[in-house]
């Protein structure tokens, strides 16, 4: 898929891997749809992009505003929005309520926002849907959020049931699995740790944004999971 002329919409988009992801579409050529709850921080991402994208302040929680974001029938979809993995307490301390937003944000707002723009990509020929998964999904060893895991896990084998939507609508939905990014904040919180508790080096922002941009772009990729791995050569899991 050619990127440039294309509207994307970039879930999580107001500061770290959202809004690098929202800049390299716009770079590309795309309008994009800054999508956060964080206003301040959406705006800015709008503004490092300039006239080409537009913030909406939504709370992925929230089905309605959802639907209102995703009218605009974008034919490239990131889904960016996550986090709370470092949100103490955890499950099984935490409140049901705090447990089950981690898993609205983390896997069922990716499910929601997957369907509400399938109609939309199918009548304009097809579009690219990427899940930004995670490290914490992968592996059997203990996590110090399971909620964020297991929703991560699920993500990630969401991506690959998904694959035949390619044939059926002309949607290639894939995921980026990265690590420890070197976001600002992880830069900062590697930086913080002593040198022996350090390991390799964090992966690059740009590591993120040509996966993105490559899945995008690759009109045979479906249901595909990319690993980025700190000190490793990025790797399709199979």
């Amino acid at each position: 898929m050619d990127i440039s002329g294309r509207t994307a919409v970039v879930t999580g988009a107001a500061v770290g891997i959202g809004r690098a992801i929202a800049v390299r579409l716009a770079e590309a050529g795309a309008s994009v749809v800054v999508a956060d709850l964080d206003a301040a921080g959406g705006k800015e991402t709008c503004r490092l992009i300039g006239p080409t994208a537009r913030f909406v302040e939504v709370d992925m929680r929230d089905d309605d505003a959802v639907r209102d974001l995703m009218a605009c029938q974008p034919q490239i979809l990131v889904n960016n929005a996550g986090g709370g993995a470092v949100l103490k307490p955890c499950f099984p301390d935490a409140p049901v309520a705090r447990w089950t937003a981690s898993l609205e944000v983390n896997l069922r707002a990716p499910m929601l926002t997957t369907q509400l723009a399938l109609p939309g990509m199918q009548a304009a020929g097809g579009g690219a849907v990427i899940n930004v998964g995670s490290t914490a999904g992968l592996g059997f060893e203990p996590h110090v959020s399971p909620e964020y895991s297991a929703a991560k896990a699920a993500l990630i084998r969401l991506t690959a049931t998904l694959a035949p939507l390619h044939a059926s609508h002309g949607v290639r939905v894939n995921c980026v699995v990265p690590d420890w990014v070197a976001t600002p904040r992880g830069l900062r919180e590697r930086d913080a740790l002593p040198a022996a508790e350090r390991g390799p080096e964090l992966v690059p922002l740009s590591a993120v944004t040509d996966a993105v941009v490559d899945f995008v772009s690759d009109e045979t990729a479906a249901g595909r999971v990319l690993l980025l791995d700190r000190g490793q050569q990025p790797r399709f899991l199979d």
